[in-house]
């Protein structure tokens, strides 16, 4: 059976590599390879970065924004092409351009280069050294570390989510921030705390597709009970994380907090009812799609206390 799909993808692929694309389909291509989701909430955090070191929307808040949206895609696209053997034995991923054939492994990497020397030619010429050391170190955590680690080990995740508290760091620099200011750290701290349970809720709502794939997975080691109760925990956690915010610095107007309270209390009923429902897909994917909300909320609220400072002082 793996080696039909192999020869499969294979000879999709050498009929896709005659064709030719439209910029629309290039387009869609594109966004496929880099992970768009992903790669917008890693520029999101980066843009709260920089609104918290600064107060204030400049026009340099682009070269930071636009140079984390180039590495984002860059990483992720070089993660595709480095997991190219993996991907036809997952339903997940197997659609990708690598596995379906429209794109060839080749293409794919330089396109990731390209993409990778482009955001850091930006960081390097508009945001300073700092900056450009950080986003490089998160590409290279991510691919040389945190990827292959995923084959390895089932608990990559835990040295994998420091890749998740670096933009924030990264858009608080390029504003002139420094870098151990307890302000950003409460925020890198919230971010490296989420990425975990982000990424086990996926694995749980895609579990046979490591399986199949013959990647090691938690629940090799855990039953789904023990496991609910781990991401629970973990879940747990970010929503106190964010709730701790005034203690390093942000949140500073009651309002505001009072909204995180609101949005922490939905997510934190959210986590209690995930915890004590039954074992269905739809309810990893539904906690998974809640925590994700949950962040954008954070990120919008930081940044209406930060205006609010700047408006009121």
């Amino acid at each position: 059976m793996r080696e039909n799909v192999r020869i499969t993808a294979i000879d999709v692929r050498s009929i896709a590599g005659r064709q030719a694309y439209s910029l629309t389909e290039w387009g869609n291509l594109l966004l496929h390879l880099g992970k768009i989701k992903i790669s917008l909430l890693a520029t999101l955090s980066t843009v709260t970065g920089y609104l918290l070191a600064t107060g204030k929307i400049t026009t340099h808040i682009l070269v930071p924004s636009a140079a984390v949206f180039l590495l984002a895609c860059g990483s992720c696209a070089l993660n595709q092409y480095q997991e190219r053997e993996i991907y036809p034995w997952m339903e997940r991923t197997k659609s990708r351009p690598i596995p379906s054939g429209r794109l060839n492994p080749q293409t794919v990497l330089w396109i990731s280069i390209g993409l990778i020397l482009s955001g850091a030619l930006v960081l390097f010429l508009g945001a300073g050294d700092l900056a450009l050391a950080l986003g490089l170190f998160a590409v290279l955590w991510y691919n040389l570390i945190y990827t292959p680690l995923k084959q390895k080990t089932a608990f990559a995740a835990v040295p994998g989510a420091l890749v998740g508290a670096i933009p924030p760091v990264l858009g608080w620099v390029a504003g002139g921030g420094k870098i151990f200011d307890p302000r950003i750290g409460g925020v890198a701290l919230f971010f490296f705390i989420w990425q975990i349970p982000h990424f086990w809720l996926l694995l749980l709502d895609s579990s046979k597709d490591y399986e199949n794939a013959g990647l090691p997975s938690i629940t090799q080691f855990f039953s789904t009970r023990q496991i609910k109760r781990i991401v629970f925990i973990w879940l747990l956690s970010t929503g106190v994380s964010a709730l701790t915010f005034p203690s390093f610095g942000l949140v500073n107007f009651r309002s505001v907090y009072l909204f995180l309270l609101v949005a922490t209390s939905w997510f934190l009923w959210g986590t209690f009812h995930f915890f004590s429902s039954c074992h269905r897909v739809s309810n990893f994917r539904i906690a998974f799609m809640k925590l994700n909300a949950y962040a954008l909320a954070v990120l919008l609220l930081l940044s209406i206390d930060r205006f609010l400072i700047v408006v009121w002082s």
